[in-house]
Protein backbone atom coordinates (compact mmCIF):
# COMPACT_ATOMS: atom_id res chain seq x y z
CA UNK A 1 0.00 0.00 0.00
CA UNK A 2 1.31 3.40 -1.08
CA UNK A 3 2.05 5.77 1.64
CA UNK A 4 -0.47 8.84 0.29
CA UNK A 5 -3.31 6.14 -0.21
CA UNK A 6 -2.42 4.83 3.53
CA UNK A 7 -2.57 8.96 4.29
CA UNK A 8 -5.80 9.45 2.27
CA UNK A 9 -7.32 6.33 4.21
CA UNK A 10 -6.73 7.71 7.67
CA UNK A 11 -7.55 11.40 7.24
CA UNK A 12 -11.10 10.29 5.32
CA UNK A 13 -11.23 7.87 8.56
CA UNK A 14 -10.38 10.44 11.21
CA UNK A 15 -12.89 13.19 9.09
CA UNK A 16 -15.67 10.67 9.22
CA UNK A 17 -15.06 9.91 13.02
CA UNK A 18 -15.03 13.47 13.92
CA UNK A 19 -18.69 14.24 11.95
CA UNK A 20 -20.28 10.77 13.88
CA UNK A 21 -19.46 12.88 17.21
CA UNK A 22 -20.79 16.32 16.03
CA UNK A 23 -23.88 14.66 14.24
CA UNK A 24 -24.42 12.63 17.61
CA UNK A 25 -23.95 16.11 19.73
CA UNK A 26 -26.67 17.81 17.51
CA UNK A 27 -28.77 15.11 17.34
CA UNK A 28 -28.94 15.11 21.23
CA UNK A 29 -28.99 18.78 21.57
CA UNK A 30 -32.26 18.80 19.10
CA UNK A 31 -33.83 16.17 21.42
CA UNK A 32 -33.52 18.06 24.21
CA UNK A 33 -35.05 21.29 23.04
CA UNK A 34 -38.21 19.87 22.03
CA UNK A 35 -38.01 18.53 25.58
CA UNK A 36 -37.76 21.92 26.63
CA UNK A 37 -40.56 23.37 24.17
CA UNK A 38 -43.18 20.25 25.47
CA UNK A 39 -42.45 20.79 29.20
CA UNK A 40 -40.21 23.66 30.34
CA UNK A 41 -41.01 26.48 27.70
CA UNK A 42 -42.72 28.57 30.19
CA UNK A 43 -40.44 28.10 33.36
CA UNK A 44 -38.78 31.90 33.06
CA UNK A 45 -42.26 32.94 32.35
CA UNK A 46 -41.12 34.77 29.06
CA UNK A 47 -40.61 34.05 25.66
CA UNK A 48 -36.64 34.05 26.33
CA UNK A 49 -36.22 31.22 24.45
CA UNK A 50 -38.28 31.43 21.35
CA UNK A 51 -36.01 34.37 18.85
CA UNK A 52 -32.42 33.60 18.68
CA UNK A 53 -31.87 32.30 22.43
CA UNK A 54 -32.74 29.11 21.66
CA UNK A 55 -29.59 28.54 19.55
CA UNK A 56 -28.04 29.62 23.11
CA UNK A 57 -30.34 27.10 24.98
CA UNK A 58 -29.12 24.31 22.44
CA UNK A 59 -25.73 25.71 22.41
CA UNK A 60 -24.81 25.27 25.98
CA UNK A 61 -26.37 21.82 26.05
CA UNK A 62 -24.54 20.87 23.21
CA UNK A 63 -21.18 22.27 24.60
CA UNK A 64 -22.14 20.08 27.43
CA UNK A 65 -22.26 17.41 26.14
CA UNK A 66 -19.38 17.30 24.14
CA UNK A 67 -17.05 18.29 26.58
CA UNK A 68 -18.53 15.14 29.22
CA UNK A 69 -18.39 13.01 25.59
CA UNK A 70 -14.89 13.83 24.88
CA UNK A 71 -13.32 13.68 28.98
CA UNK A 72 -15.26 10.52 29.16
CA UNK A 73 -13.48 8.97 25.96
CA UNK A 74 -16.84 8.65 24.61
CA UNK A 75 -15.96 9.46 21.57
CA UNK A 76 -13.73 6.31 20.84
CA UNK A 77 -16.05 4.62 18.75
CA UNK A 78 -13.98 1.24 17.58
CA UNK A 79 -10.98 2.32 19.89
CA UNK A 80 -13.18 0.94 22.75
CA UNK A 81 -15.16 -2.03 22.63
CA UNK A 82 -19.04 -1.42 22.39
CA UNK A 83 -20.08 -1.86 25.87
CA UNK A 84 -17.26 0.29 27.35
CA UNK A 85 -17.98 3.15 24.91
CA UNK A 86 -21.76 2.92 25.49
CA UNK A 87 -21.49 3.02 29.46
CA UNK A 88 -19.16 6.03 28.70
CA UNK A 89 -21.97 7.51 26.69
CA UNK A 90 -24.55 7.12 29.59
CA UNK A 91 -22.56 7.82 32.09
CA UNK A 92 -21.69 11.61 30.10
CA UNK A 93 -25.36 11.93 29.79
CA UNK A 94 -26.34 11.18 32.81
CA UNK A 95 -24.12 13.94 34.41
CA UNK A 96 -25.30 16.50 31.67
CA UNK A 97 -28.76 15.61 32.42
CA UNK A 98 -28.35 16.45 36.22
CA UNK A 99 -26.40 19.57 35.39
CA UNK A 100 -28.84 20.78 32.81
CA UNK A 101 -31.82 20.02 35.25
CA UNK A 102 -30.73 22.49 37.90
CA UNK A 103 -29.51 24.79 35.04
CA UNK A 104 -33.57 25.37 34.14
CA UNK A 105 -34.51 24.75 37.90
CA UNK A 106 -32.28 27.98 38.56
CA UNK A 107 -34.07 30.14 35.08
CA UNK A 108 -37.28 29.30 36.58
CA UNK A 109 -36.47 30.27 40.19
CA UNK A 110 -38.03 26.81 42.03
CA UNK A 111 -37.65 23.09 41.46
CA UNK A 112 -38.91 21.36 38.61
CA UNK A 113 -40.68 18.16 37.70
CA UNK A 114 -37.44 15.90 37.16
CA UNK A 115 -39.76 13.57 34.93
CA UNK A 116 -39.23 14.93 31.30
CA UNK A 117 -35.62 15.18 32.05
CA UNK A 118 -35.91 11.34 33.05
CA UNK A 119 -37.57 10.93 29.87
CA UNK A 120 -34.50 13.07 27.58
CA UNK A 121 -32.51 10.34 29.43
CA UNK A 122 -34.21 7.38 28.07
CA UNK A 123 -34.47 8.88 24.90
CA UNK A 124 -30.74 9.45 24.30
CA UNK A 125 -30.03 6.29 25.96
CA UNK A 126 -31.63 4.56 23.36
CA UNK A 127 -30.09 7.05 20.79
CA UNK A 128 -26.65 5.92 22.25
CA UNK A 129 -27.11 2.32 21.63
CA UNK A 130 -27.95 2.97 17.60
CA UNK A 131 -25.01 5.25 17.42
CA UNK A 132 -22.37 3.59 19.16
CA UNK A 133 -23.61 0.44 17.16
CA UNK A 134 -23.31 2.13 13.94
CA UNK A 135 -20.39 4.11 14.20
CA UNK A 136 -18.19 1.27 15.98
CA UNK A 137 -19.43 -1.02 13.02
CA UNK A 138 -18.37 1.43 9.99
CA UNK A 139 -15.49 2.35 12.14
CA UNK A 140 -14.52 -2.29 11.90
CA UNK A 141 -15.66 -2.02 8.53
CA UNK A 142 -12.88 0.68 7.20
CA UNK A 143 -10.17 -0.25 9.77
CA UNK A 144 -8.55 -3.70 8.92
CA UNK A 145 -6.09 -4.78 11.45
CA UNK A 146 -2.50 -3.88 10.31
CA UNK A 147 -0.42 -6.44 9.80
CA UNK A 148 2.62 -5.13 12.90
CA UNK A 149 5.80 -6.57 13.30
CA UNK A 150 6.49 -6.67 16.88
CA UNK A 151 10.55 -5.80 17.88
CA UNK A 152 11.34 -7.09 21.15
CA UNK A 153 14.80 -6.93 22.97
CA UNK A 154 13.63 -8.65 26.10
CA UNK A 155 11.79 -12.01 26.21
CA UNK A 156 9.19 -11.19 28.72
CA UNK A 157 8.71 -8.20 26.26
CA UNK A 158 6.40 -10.33 24.49
CA UNK A 159 3.48 -10.50 26.90
CA UNK A 160 2.75 -7.30 25.22
CA UNK A 161 1.42 -9.15 21.71
CA UNK A 162 -0.74 -11.48 24.25
CA UNK A 163 -2.05 -8.26 25.84
CA UNK A 164 -2.71 -6.74 22.24
CA UNK A 165 -4.13 -10.20 20.58
CA UNK A 166 -7.17 -9.53 22.85
CA UNK A 167 -8.37 -6.54 20.65
CA UNK A 168 -7.66 -8.50 18.20
CA UNK A 169 -10.07 -6.38 15.84
CA UNK A 170 -7.64 -3.18 16.01
CA UNK A 171 -4.32 -5.66 16.41
CA UNK A 172 -2.93 -7.93 14.06
CA UNK A 173 0.82 -8.95 15.08
CA UNK A 174 1.59 -11.56 13.00
CA UNK A 175 5.31 -11.67 13.79
CA UNK A 176 7.95 -10.98 15.96
CA UNK A 177 11.40 -10.62 15.82
CA UNK A 178 14.88 -9.94 18.32
CA UNK A 179 16.03 -6.37 18.21
CA UNK A 180 19.80 -7.84 17.85
CA UNK A 181 18.87 -9.59 14.66
CA UNK A 182 20.65 -8.72 11.90
CA UNK A 183 20.19 -4.91 10.65
CA UNK A 184 19.29 -5.54 7.12
CA UNK A 185 17.38 -8.15 7.85
CA UNK A 186 15.45 -6.48 10.29
CA UNK A 187 14.65 -3.26 7.84
CA UNK A 188 13.63 -6.10 5.52
CA UNK A 189 11.16 -7.51 8.03
CA UNK A 190 9.92 -3.55 8.91
CA UNK A 191 9.38 -2.86 5.26
CA UNK A 192 7.07 -6.14 4.85
CA UNK A 193 4.91 -4.71 7.42
CA UNK A 194 2.30 -1.74 8.05
CA UNK A 195 3.13 -0.89 11.41
CA UNK A 196 5.62 -1.89 14.49
CA UNK A 197 5.72 -2.10 17.94
CA UNK A 198 8.76 -1.52 19.52
CA UNK A 199 9.21 -3.25 23.05
CA UNK A 200 12.07 -3.30 25.77
CA UNK A 201 14.68 -2.30 23.29
CA UNK A 202 18.11 -1.34 24.14
CA UNK A 203 18.00 3.25 23.22
CA UNK A 204 20.83 3.21 20.60
CA UNK A 205 19.22 0.13 18.90
CA UNK A 206 15.37 1.96 19.49
CA UNK A 207 16.52 5.13 17.71
CA UNK A 208 17.83 3.34 14.94
CA UNK A 209 15.02 1.72 14.13
CA UNK A 210 12.38 4.72 14.98
CA UNK A 211 14.67 6.55 12.13
CA UNK A 212 14.42 4.05 10.06
CA UNK A 213 10.74 3.86 10.23
CA UNK A 214 10.46 7.56 10.15
CA UNK A 215 12.15 7.64 7.16
CA UNK A 216 10.36 4.84 5.33
CA UNK A 217 6.69 6.23 6.79
CA UNK A 218 5.95 3.03 8.75
CA UNK A 219 4.02 3.66 12.09
CA UNK A 220 6.05 2.51 14.51
CA UNK A 221 4.19 1.94 18.55
CA UNK A 222 6.91 2.34 20.84
CA UNK A 223 6.50 1.15 24.14
CA UNK A 224 8.08 4.15 26.59
CA UNK A 225 10.99 3.43 29.57
CA UNK A 226 10.42 5.48 32.38
CA UNK A 227 13.19 8.42 31.29
CA UNK A 228 10.98 8.77 28.27
CA UNK A 229 8.10 9.59 30.65
CA UNK A 230 10.03 11.86 32.60
CA UNK A 231 11.09 13.79 29.61
CA UNK A 232 7.69 14.09 28.38
CA UNK A 233 6.75 16.44 31.45
CA UNK A 234 10.17 18.63 30.62
CA UNK A 235 9.61 22.51 29.91
CA UNK A 236 11.35 23.57 26.61
CA UNK A 237 14.34 26.05 26.30
CA UNK A 238 14.52 27.87 23.45
CA UNK A 239 17.50 30.59 24.36
CA UNK A 240 20.53 28.91 22.16
CA UNK A 241 20.26 27.81 18.81
CA UNK A 242 20.44 24.40 20.52
CA UNK A 243 17.03 23.02 22.02
CA UNK A 244 17.22 21.78 25.82
CA UNK A 245 14.33 19.78 28.17
CA UNK A 246 14.50 20.93 31.75
CA UNK A 247 13.74 18.52 33.91
CA UNK A 248 12.81 19.80 37.23
CA UNK A 249 11.95 16.34 39.43
CA UNK A 250 9.90 17.92 41.89
CA UNK A 251 6.34 16.81 40.42
CA UNK A 252 2.96 19.73 40.70
CA UNK A 253 3.89 22.72 42.31
CA UNK A 254 3.02 23.95 45.67
CA UNK A 255 0.28 26.10 43.64
CA UNK A 256 -0.97 23.31 42.06
CA UNK A 257 -0.76 21.01 44.87
CA UNK A 258 -2.70 23.47 47.02
CA UNK A 259 -5.26 23.47 44.63
CA UNK A 260 -5.38 19.81 43.98
CA UNK A 261 -6.34 19.71 47.87
CA UNK A 262 -9.13 22.44 47.68
CA UNK A 263 -10.45 20.25 44.87
CA UNK A 264 -10.66 17.15 46.62
CA UNK A 265 -12.24 18.34 49.86
CA UNK A 266 -14.74 20.42 47.89
CA UNK A 267 -15.35 17.03 46.00
CA UNK A 268 -15.70 14.38 48.88
CA UNK A 269 -18.11 16.59 50.62
CA UNK A 270 -20.13 16.60 47.43
CA UNK A 271 -19.51 12.95 47.15
CA UNK A 272 -20.26 11.93 50.90
CA UNK A 273 -24.53 13.69 49.71
CA UNK A 274 -25.16 9.90 47.97
CA UNK A 275 -22.34 7.70 49.61
CA UNK A 276 -23.64 8.19 52.96
CA UNK A 277 -26.84 6.52 52.16
CA UNK A 278 -24.85 4.08 50.31
CA UNK A 279 -22.25 3.41 52.60
CA UNK A 280 -24.97 2.94 55.65
CA UNK A 281 -26.39 0.21 53.62
CA UNK A 282 -23.25 -1.09 52.90
CA UNK A 283 -22.33 -1.38 56.58
CA UNK A 284 -25.70 -3.24 57.85
CA UNK A 285 -25.38 -5.89 54.82
CA UNK A 286 -21.96 -6.62 56.12
CA UNK A 287 -22.89 -6.75 59.29
CA UNK A 288 -25.58 -9.11 58.69
CA UNK A 289 -23.30 -11.27 56.58
CA UNK A 290 -20.38 -12.19 58.35
CA UNK A 291 -18.85 -12.09 61.87
CA UNK A 292 -16.46 -9.17 62.33
CA UNK A 293 -16.19 -5.49 61.97
CA UNK A 294 -17.36 -2.91 59.32
CA UNK A 295 -14.23 -1.73 58.31
CA UNK A 296 -11.18 -3.09 56.90
CA UNK A 297 -7.81 -0.84 58.31
CA UNK A 298 -4.44 -1.49 56.87
CA UNK A 299 -1.14 0.52 56.41
CA UNK A 300 0.21 2.09 53.23
CA UNK A 301 2.39 4.41 51.86
CA UNK A 302 1.89 7.71 50.62
CA UNK A 303 3.68 10.70 49.50
CA UNK A 304 7.60 11.04 50.60
CA UNK A 305 7.05 7.29 51.96
CA UNK A 306 4.75 8.12 54.56
CA UNK A 307 2.57 5.75 55.97
CA UNK A 308 -1.33 6.19 57.05
CA UNK A 309 -4.03 3.71 57.93
CA UNK A 310 -6.14 3.30 54.80
CA UNK A 311 -10.07 2.69 55.25
CA UNK A 312 -12.17 0.00 53.20
CA UNK A 313 -15.36 -1.87 53.56
CA UNK A 314 -14.26 -5.86 54.78
CA UNK A 315 -14.90 -7.86 51.84
CA UNK A 316 -13.35 -11.07 53.29
CA UNK A 317 -13.78 -13.14 56.26
CA UNK A 318 -12.04 -11.83 59.60
CA UNK A 319 -8.83 -13.01 60.12
CA UNK A 320 -8.26 -13.44 56.57
CA UNK A 321 -4.15 -12.59 57.19
CA UNK A 322 -4.05 -13.75 60.86
CA UNK A 323 -0.29 -15.32 59.75
CA UNK A 324 0.67 -11.59 59.27
CA UNK A 325 1.56 -12.14 55.40
CA UNK A 326 -0.08 -10.79 52.24
CA UNK A 327 -2.74 -12.71 50.73
CA UNK A 328 -3.57 -11.38 47.49
CA UNK A 329 -6.98 -11.77 46.33
CA UNK A 330 -7.63 -14.38 43.39
CA UNK A 331 -10.97 -14.43 41.43
CA UNK A 332 -13.44 -17.13 43.80
CA UNK A 333 -10.95 -16.74 46.50
CA UNK A 334 -13.14 -18.67 49.26
CA UNK A 335 -12.00 -15.86 51.82
CA UNK A 336 -13.88 -13.08 50.18
CA UNK A 337 -17.47 -13.08 51.80
CA UNK A 338 -20.93 -13.06 49.78
CA UNK A 339 -21.51 -9.20 50.12
CA UNK A 340 -18.06 -8.66 49.73
CA UNK A 341 -17.84 -10.44 46.25
CA UNK A 342 -21.12 -7.52 45.49
CA UNK A 343 -19.35 -4.66 46.56
CA UNK A 344 -15.29 -5.02 45.72
CA UNK A 345 -16.89 -6.30 42.15
CA UNK A 346 -17.62 -2.25 40.88
CA UNK A 347 -14.96 -1.02 44.07
CA UNK A 348 -18.07 -0.06 46.66
CA UNK A 349 -15.47 -1.33 49.15
CA UNK A 350 -13.05 1.34 48.20
CA UNK A 351 -16.02 4.24 49.28
CA UNK A 352 -14.86 4.62 53.01
CA UNK A 353 -11.39 6.23 51.57
CA UNK A 354 -13.56 9.59 51.18
CA UNK A 355 -12.67 9.98 54.93
CA UNK A 356 -8.87 9.23 54.13
CA UNK A 357 -8.98 12.19 51.28
CA UNK A 358 -10.65 14.80 54.05
CA UNK A 359 -8.02 14.00 56.30
CA UNK A 360 -5.22 14.42 53.93
CA UNK A 361 -4.14 10.82 53.90
CA UNK A 362 -4.54 10.32 50.28
CA UNK A 363 -6.01 12.03 47.04
CA UNK A 364 -8.63 11.48 44.82
CA UNK A 365 -6.46 10.98 41.87
CA UNK A 366 -3.00 10.00 42.74
CA UNK A 367 -0.92 6.74 42.33
CA UNK A 368 -2.55 3.61 44.49
CA UNK A 369 -0.87 3.63 47.59
CA UNK A 370 1.02 0.07 47.96
CA UNK A 371 1.00 -2.04 50.95
CA UNK A 372 4.28 -2.05 53.25
CA UNK A 373 5.70 -5.50 52.00
CA UNK A 374 4.38 -4.55 48.20
CA UNK A 375 6.35 -1.49 48.02
CA UNK A 376 9.62 -2.95 49.65
CA UNK A 377 9.04 -6.25 47.59
CA UNK A 378 8.71 -4.01 44.16
CA UNK A 379 11.01 -1.47 45.35
CA UNK A 380 14.05 -4.27 44.82
CA UNK A 381 12.31 -5.39 41.85
CA UNK A 382 11.67 -2.09 40.18
CA UNK A 383 14.28 0.69 41.55
CA UNK A 384 11.98 3.58 40.27
CA UNK A 385 9.14 2.19 42.22
CA UNK A 386 9.46 5.28 44.44
CA UNK A 387 9.29 7.44 42.26
CA UNK A 388 5.06 6.99 42.44
CA UNK A 389 5.77 8.78 46.41
CA UNK A 390 5.90 12.08 44.87
CA UNK A 391 2.39 12.64 45.06
CA UNK A 392 -0.34 11.26 47.72
CA UNK A 393 -1.42 8.49 46.79
CA UNK A 394 -5.10 8.34 45.00
CA UNK A 395 -8.06 6.46 45.26
CA UNK A 396 -8.25 6.17 41.17
CA UNK A 397 -5.24 7.44 38.87
CA UNK A 398 -3.59 6.02 35.84
CA UNK A 399 -2.73 2.51 36.45
CA UNK A 400 -6.44 2.37 38.22
CA UNK A 401 -8.05 3.35 34.87
CA UNK A 402 -5.80 1.99 32.24
CA UNK A 403 -4.48 -1.17 34.17
CA UNK A 404 -5.85 -3.92 35.78
CA UNK A 405 -5.10 -5.54 39.67
CA UNK A 406 -2.44 -7.75 38.20
CA UNK A 407 -0.57 -4.90 36.24
CA UNK A 408 3.55 -5.30 36.55
CA UNK A 409 5.37 -3.10 39.28
CA UNK A 410 7.52 -1.31 36.23
CA UNK A 411 3.96 -0.93 34.16
CA UNK A 412 2.19 0.81 37.23
CA UNK A 413 5.79 3.07 37.70
CA UNK A 414 5.42 4.13 33.73
CA UNK A 415 1.42 4.83 34.16
CA UNK A 416 1.57 6.64 37.31
CA UNK A 417 4.89 8.71 36.22
CA UNK A 418 2.35 9.57 33.06
CA UNK A 419 0.17 11.26 35.78
CA UNK A 420 2.78 12.72 38.15
CA UNK A 421 4.68 13.90 35.11
CA UNK A 422 1.79 15.50 33.09
CA UNK A 423 -0.31 16.91 36.27
CA UNK A 424 -2.67 19.62 36.16
CA UNK A 425 -6.62 20.09 37.62
CA UNK A 426 -7.85 19.44 33.69
CA UNK A 427 -5.75 16.58 34.06
CA UNK A 428 -7.25 15.18 36.91
CA UNK A 429 -11.27 16.42 36.23
CA UNK A 430 -10.53 13.87 33.07
CA UNK A 431 -9.09 10.85 35.17
CA UNK A 432 -12.11 11.57 37.81
CA UNK A 433 -14.96 11.10 34.98
CA UNK A 434 -12.93 7.75 32.93
CA UNK A 435 -13.14 5.97 36.19
CA UNK A 436 -17.19 5.94 36.20
CA UNK A 437 -16.63 3.56 33.36
CA UNK A 438 -13.56 1.83 33.70
CA UNK A 439 -16.08 0.59 37.29
CA UNK A 440 -18.26 -1.34 34.70
CA UNK A 441 -15.18 -3.36 33.61
CA UNK A 442 -14.34 -6.54 34.64
CA UNK A 443 -10.56 -6.82 34.01
CA UNK A 444 -10.10 -4.26 36.40
CA UNK A 445 -10.66 -6.32 39.21
CA UNK A 446 -9.27 -9.81 37.69
CA UNK A 447 -7.18 -11.38 40.56
CA UNK A 448 -2.96 -12.40 40.68
CA UNK A 449 -3.80 -15.60 39.29
CA UNK A 450 -4.60 -14.08 35.94
CA UNK A 451 -1.10 -12.97 35.46
CA UNK A 452 0.99 -13.83 32.22
CA UNK A 453 3.72 -16.22 33.08
CA UNK A 454 6.81 -15.96 31.81
CA UNK A 455 6.91 -20.01 30.43
CA UNK A 456 4.15 -18.92 28.77
CA UNK A 457 5.71 -16.25 26.52
CA UNK A 458 9.07 -18.16 26.02
CA UNK A 459 6.73 -21.14 24.75
CA UNK A 460 5.40 -18.63 23.13
CA UNK A 461 8.43 -17.32 20.88
CA UNK A 462 9.63 -21.36 20.57
CA UNK A 463 6.02 -21.29 18.35
CA UNK A 464 7.08 -17.98 16.40
CA UNK A 465 10.42 -19.38 15.65
CA UNK A 466 9.03 -22.62 14.61
CA UNK A 467 6.93 -21.07 11.98
CA UNK A 468 9.67 -19.13 10.58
Amino acid sequence: MLFMNKYNYNSIKNFIRKVEGLAEVLCFAIIYFQIWIAFYRDVSGENTFYGSGKFILIGIYAVLVYILFFYCDAFKFGYLKFIDALTAQWIALVIVNIITYFQISLIATHILNPLPMVLLTIIEFALCFVFVYLFTYIYHRMYVPKDMLMIYGNKKAITLKIKMEKRSDKYHISKVISAFSNREILKEEIRKHDAVVINDVPAEIRNDILKFCYGEKIRAYVVPKITDIIISGSEDINLFDTPLFLVKGNGPTLMQLAMKRLCDIILCIIALIPGLPIMLVVAIMIKLDSKGPVFFRQERITRNGNTFEILKFRSMIEGAEKDGVAHPAEDDDPRITRVGKRIRKNRIDELPQIFNILKGDMSIVGPRPERLEHYEKYSKEVPEFYYRTKVKGGLTGYAQIYGKYNTSPYDKVRLDLMYIENYSLILDLKLILMTLPTLMKRESTEGFDKVIRVEEVIHLLEEEKNGQ
